[in-house]
C-alpha cells in the first residue's frame, strides 16, 4: 500500500503543473483609437490646405489674441461696472450735501459757489491803454500801449496779436494796430483819433477788441474790452489796464466784390489792367448807396512804382467801370509785383472812405495769388477774376509781414 502511494506521489510529481488562466485581456482602448484617428485626419487635411504652414500659423496666433482681448473687456468691464456704482453713490452723497447747504444750513454754501465760478472763469490776458478827448479839434484820442499774458491761440504756443478799434454803433471807422509776431505780451504804443462831437459820444460804445492773426485763414479773437462812453469821465485824461474779455468775432461785413482783368506781354513788358464791374459794395452814404471808385496801386520790393483810379459812379452799389490802364513793367520786376486794389467812397466834403481793398500779386494768397499765376501762364491773354474786397487795415496788416 505504501508502494502504491508513493508511485501515485511521483506520478503526480512529475506531470508538469497546469498553468493558472491567463488574465483577462485588457478592454479595447476605444477613445485613445478615436483620438488617433481624429489626429491623423487633422495632419492629413492640414498637408491638403493650399497655404504655407507659417501662415496657418498666423491665424492661430490672431485667433488666440483675439479670445484673450475678448476675456480682457469682459474682465474690466465687469470690474469698472463695480467701480463706477461706488462713484455714482459718492457723487449722489455730494449733491445732498451740496443741497442741504444751499437750502440755508449757512453762508458756506454760497461762498464754495462763488469760489467755484472765479475758477470756471477763464483769463484771456489784459490791456494798457489810455483815453483822452481834444475839445478843440473836436477829437477822441485813444491809445494802445500793451498787452500782457494774453493766451496761446497757436500750435506752436504763441499768438502774433492786434488790437482792433472802433466806435459801435455805426462801426463806420476802424483802425488796426500793427501785427507782432509771436508775442503773448506784446508792445503797441500806437494813437488812433475819432472825428467825433462830445455830445455824441454818449450814445456810442468803444470797443478794443485783440486778434490773433492768420495769414492763410480767418482771424481770431482774443479778447475784448467794451467802454460805455456814457460811464467814463474825459474831463481828465483816462490811463488804465483792464482785463480782456471773451468776445465772439464781430459778424464779417460783407463789403462787396470787384471784376479784375489782368494781361502781361512779356516780351513789350505791358501790363494792362481792366477794372470791369464791382457789385453788392458796402452802404457808405445816409442815403444807403455809395459814390465808388477804384485805385489801382503798384509796388515793388515794397515801394510805389505806379497808381492809377477810375472815374466816379454815382448812387450805386453795383457800378460799372469797364476803364483800362497800361503799364510798363520789366520782365525782371514782374515776378514781385503787388497790385493793390481799393475802392473808395467818394465825399466831396471829407477825405474819402475805403470800402474794401484787395491784393494780386507777390505775396498774396488765395484767389490773389490764382489770378496772378494764371495771368503769367498765359502771356497775352487777358484772365479776368471776382475778388472779394477785404477791410482796407487788414491787408494793410497782411503787406507789412515778412512774406514766407
Amino acid at each position: 500500500m505504501r508502494l502504491v502511494s508513493l508511485q501515485q506521489r511521483l506520478r503526480r510529481a512529475a506531470e508538469p503543473e497546469e498553468k493558472a488562466p491567463p488574465p483577462p485581456p485588457p478592454p479595447p482602448a476605444v477613445h485613445n483609437h478615436n483620438f488617433m484617428n481624429m489626429k491623423n485626419k487633422f495632419f492629413n487635411e492640414l498637408d491638403h490646405l493650399p497655404m504655407p504652414m507659417w501662415a496657418i500659423g498666423a491665424i492661430v496666433v490672431v485667433v488666440l489674441a483675439l479670445v484673450g482681448c475678448f476675456a480682457f473687456c469682459i474682465y474690466k468691464k465687469c470690474l469698472g461696472g463695480k467701480k463706477k456704482g461706488k462713484k455714482v453713490r459718492e457723487r449722489k452723497g455730494g449733491g445732498g450735501r451740496r443741497r442741504r447747504k444751499k437750502d440755508g444750513e449757512g453762508e458756506g454754501g454760497e461762498e464754495e459757489k462763488k469760489e467755484g465760478e472765479d475758477k470756471e472763469q477763464e483769463f484771456y490776458g489784459k490791456l494798457e491803454y489810455t483815453l483822452d478827448y481834444n475839445f478843440n479839434d473836436n477829437e477822441l484820442v485813444v491809445g494802445i500801449l500793451q498787452a500782457q499774458d494774453l493766451p496761446a491761440m497757436d500750435m506752436g504756443g504763441t499768438s502774433d496779436p492786434y488790437i482792433k478799434v472802433y466806435m459801435l454803433p455805426d462801426k463806420k471807422k476802424k483802425f488796426e494796430t500793427k501785427v507782432q509776431r509771436k508775442n503773448l505780451s506784446p508792445v503797441f504804443n500806437e494813437t488812433f483819433k475819432f472825428k467825433i462831437l462830445f455830445n455824441d459820444l454818449a450814445g456810442q460804445s468803444l470797443v478794443l477788441q485783440a486778434f490773433d492773426f492768420d495769414r492763410f485763414g480767418k482771424h481770431d479773437v482774443i479778447g475784448q474790452i467794451t467802454i460805455a462812453m456814457n460811464s467814463i469821465d474825459l474831463a481828465q485824461p483816462i490811463h488804465e489796464w483792464k482785463d480782456l474779455v471773451g468776445g465772439e468775432k464781430e459778424e464779417e461785413e460783407k463789403l462787396g466784390d470787384i471784376c479784375i482783368s489782368l494781361r502781361y506781354v512779356p516780351t513789350s513788358g505791358k501790363l494792362t489792367i481792366c477794372v470791369m464791374e464791382a457789385k453788392n459794395l458796402k452802404k457808405m452814404d445816409v442815403g444807403g448807396l455809395s459814390d465808388p471808385f477804384v485805385k489801382l496801386v503798384l509796388q515793388h520790393n515794397g515801394k510805389r512804382v505806379k497808381k492809377k483810379k477810375t472815374t466816379v459812379k454815382q448812387n450805386t452799389l453795383n457800378p460799372y467801370f469797364n476803364e483800362s490802364f497800361s503799364f510798363e513793367i520789366p520782365f525782371a520786376q514782374i515776378q514781385k509785383l503787388q497790385v493793390l486794389i481799393t475802392v473808395y467812397d467818394y465825399d466831396k466834403l471829407g477825405s474819402n472812405d475805403a470800402i474794401g481793398k484787395a491784393w494780386i500779386g507777390f505775396g498774396a494768397t488765395g484767389v490773389g495769388l490764382r489770378h496772378w499765376s494764371d495771368m503769367l501762364a498765359n502771356p497775352r491773354r487777358p484772365v479776368a477774376q471776382w475778388h472779394t474786397l477785404q477791410q482796407e487795415e487788414e491787408v494793410d496788416a497782411a503787406l507789412k509781414l515778412p512774406i514766407r
